[in-house]
């Protein structure tokens, strides 16, 4: 019994440590961590539009103009069929 509890404390305790043992992210992965969290906000605004009753053309234009200069082409990283 007691093995086993000092099993699961040390195991425990290793995983915490790795956890907290992860090294800082670099600027240029902060940077795509940030540019996706924008293309993310951009998608949700586009896809509140759709839902207010606006048409598919209204609400791409303001994705687009969102979208300006975080992501390649004019789907802001996604495309799909509509």
């Amino acid at each position: 019994m007691k093995k086993s509890l000092l099993a699961l404390i040390l195991i425990g305790s290793s995983a915490a440590f790795s956890i907290a043992a992860t090294a800082p992210l670099d600027k240029t992965t902060q940077e795509d961590i940030a540019r996706h969290r924008a293309m993310a906000t951009a998608h949700e605004n586009a896809a509140k539009c759709l839902e207010s009753g606006k048409s598919d053309e209204v609400c791409e234009k303001q994705l687009q103009v969102e979208c300006k200069g975080l992501a390649i082409g004019k789907f802001c990283g996604m495309k799909h069929t509509h």
